[in-house]
């Protein structure tokens, strides 16, 4: 499994678990508010805001929550001033890894990553040491067991995807994030189940994991990086066979 696709399944299968404790509602709230004080509170002229209410809706976000925090954002309700921030660093194996968060206190949050990273036999990098190792692109994975591969693949590439690729478990759909809009609505007017459907950072190249000790080092500094509570993204290069998996499991 790729970096990106492994860890997104991984972050769907604890999604329902996150939703309960309210802490994916926070995240999402968050990047809610940060997109409506930045381009003002109209999804329909502000693509930033329409993503965040796509993925609150996505996680079941009650309506009035999710115009509350819009309203955070314009102004028209006080609250909290986040800024976004993105930190950089390396896992076990040399794992490239690129946080990003939004937070109200950088001096807060800065110490408390570089412990997560430390703490998981990983560390804390300079702006700029791996974020050049990523692009970004629009990312949509599609359960196997939901429609044909090659179904899937002649609309994805017909509606402007650049590549698809079967990890397994899920297909795996990229293109550009100029793309990324026609693409997710033309697969939703075929009534095909979205698993995950984000404009995302995808490593141009990934380090093969092949012990299970080092797999699951990865893993649980992974978790516990997108368990905090200032982080929205956490991308990864590593490539984790199904084999390796299995044994960490």
């Amino acid at each position: 499994m790729s970096g990106h696709s492994h860890w997104a399944t991984i972050k769907h299968k604890k999604g329902a678990a996150d939703a309960k404790r309210g802490r994916l509602w926070s995240k999402i709230a968050r990047m809610i508010i940060v997109a409506a004080k930045a381009g003002g509170g109209d999804p329909n002229s502000n693509l930033t805001l329409r993503y965040a209410i796509d993925k609150a809706k996505g996680a079941n976000m009650p309506k009035d929550t999710i115009e509350k925090a819009i309203k955070r954002g314009t102004g028209e309700i006080e609250g909290a001033s986040f800024e976004s921030i993105q930190y950089e660093g390396y896992g076990p194996s040399g794992v490239a890894i690129v946080v990003e968060v939004l937070t109200d206190n950088r001096n807060r949050t800065g110490p408390e990553v570089k412990r997560i990273f430390e703490k998981h036999n990983g560390s804390l990098g300079t702006p700029g040491c791996v974020n050049w190792m990523f692009n970004k692109k629009g990312v949509i994975t599609v359960a196997t067991s939901s429609i044909a591969e090659d179904d899937l693949m002649e609309l994805a590439l017909g509606a402007g995807a650049e590549d698809m690729a079967n990890t397994g478990e899920v297909y795996e759909i990229t293109c550009d994030p100029s793309a990324y809009e026609q693409l997710k609505k033309a697969l939703e007017a075929k009534a095909i189940p979205l698993q995950t459907a984000e404009i995302s950072m995808v490593p141009q190249t990934l380090v093969p994991i092949t012990t299970p000790e080092v797999a699951r080092k990865i893993i649980n500094l992974m978790e516990a990086i997108d368990d905090h509570d200032d982080v929205q993204n956490a991308y990864a290069n590593f490539d984790i066979s199904a084999e390796v998996m299995a044994k960490v499991q």
